[in-house]
């Protein structure tokens, strides 16, 4: 990620703290640590392992939140070249992605001889790591090489359903004041078929229509708090997703509005750059995606050390899972440094070392 970005504390500090929720989650959820521990404080562990997980919804929000911020402030999408905004977008999500699966790959081979638990994934087929490295595993039934990584296939699928709405209300509206009506409109129908069909419906998990609504609900709120002049949007928009949850109910879903809401109503009161104030928040913030790429091969590694040297410990296994979740955060911080913040130049740096290729055999009398 370049320096010159402008971070926003409020949004660093929600990633920050549903980041560390979702690392403590798989915590809980996988390897033989949490079983061992468990004795220990059982309804902790079982809201971990239950609950935890609705922490990504807040990452689904901020995703609909940032794109309506930086594709289209006022409902007209700015640039001309949505394929470009695509491509762009998969090497961002990508590169430290690949990398992140590469090494879960190698941890879950070590993690194999040093222990025989279900959480560990089976060595990849060529297909399946194919298909993870288009994003398309979960569509062709593949079993993740890593948790979590279901959420970089939907962040894609929505990023770009969301920017094929916005070139058809660019359409529609002929960029002038009709194309922000247009696109509200657009989302807000998607929205509404999200959250009283798709998201009911389990089998539709793997696309993005499932999880559309609370990227939406991010949307309508950029949107809404913009100009204060359309505050009084987001009650609306909150009495509609309140309709929703009576009919059906859904954790996800309530998480999600209270997201979006906060993040309305941080910037409406113009607190969304400045608040907290918190060093550590904002930098957890920050490398928050490395975190989530690389905690699952963390959490590998030490639960297959703990099975080892202390298999039937209840107080040495909870100070593993200790162990763990600060590791996961350090090896986040690493890749953050070596691999994410650097990521975002490798396309540029590997197009000018073809190009360079490409003139020296020219002048070496080679054909074009």
């Amino acid at each position: 990620m370049p320096t010159t970005v402008k971070r926003l504390a409020f949004v660093d500090a929600l990633k920050a703290i549903a980041s560390q929720l979702i690392v403590l989650h798989h915590l809980a959820f996988y390897g033989p640590m949490s079983t061992v521990a468990n004795d220990l404080a059982p309804e902790f562990f079982s809201w971990l392992s239950h609950n935890a997980r609705v922490a990504v919804q807040v990452f689904l929000v901020i995703g609909g939140f940032l794109a309506a911020k930086a594709l289209a402030p006022t409902g007209h999408l700015m640039e001309r070249s949505p394929l470009a905004l695509i491509r762009k977008r998969y090497f961002k999500l990508v590169l430290p992605y690949a990398a992140a699966v590469l090494l879960s790959i190698l941890c879950a081979a070590i993690a194999r001889i040093l222990m025989d638990d279900d959480s560990i994934p089976d060595p990849p087929t060529g297909w399946q790591l194919f298909a993870h490295l288009t994003l398309l595993q979960g569509v062709l039934n593949f079993d993740s090489l890593s948790a979590g990584v279901w959420y970089i296939a939907i962040d894609f699928q929505l990023f770009s359903l969301f920017l094929l709405m916005l070139w058809l209300a660019r359409g529609v509206g002929r960029g002038n004041i009709y194309t922000l009506t247009a696109a509200v409109a657009l989302v807000t129908a998607l929205a509404l078929a999200s959250l009283f069909a798709f998201n009911r419906d389990a089998d539709w998990d793997n696309w993005a229509l499932y999880f559309f609504a609370a990227y939406a609900l991010g949307v309508l709120a950029y949107w809404a708090t913009r100009s204060e002049e359309k505050t009084d949007w987001l009650l609306v928009m909150a009495s509609v997703v309140g309709v929703a949850l009576i009919v059906d109910f859904r954790s996800r879903i309530a998480v999600a509005l209270l997201t979006a809401l906060a993040l309305g109503a941080a910037q409406r009161w113009h607190l969304i750059e400045s608040f907290p104030r918190s060093a550590l928040l904002a930098y957890l913030g920050k490398i928050s995606y490395s975190v989530f790429l690389v905690h699952f091969s963390v959490i590998l590694l030490v639960n297959a050390v703990f099975s080892r040297i202390a298999a039937d410990n209840p107080a040495a296994n909870a100070l593993g899972i200790v162990l763990a979740w600060g590791a996961s955060t350090a090896v986040g911080a690493l890749f953050y440094r070596l691999v994410e913040s650097r990521a975002g130049g490798w396309p540029a740096s590997t197009r000018a070392a073809l190009t360079h290729l490409r003139e020296r055999w020219l002048a070496a009398g080679g054909k074009p």
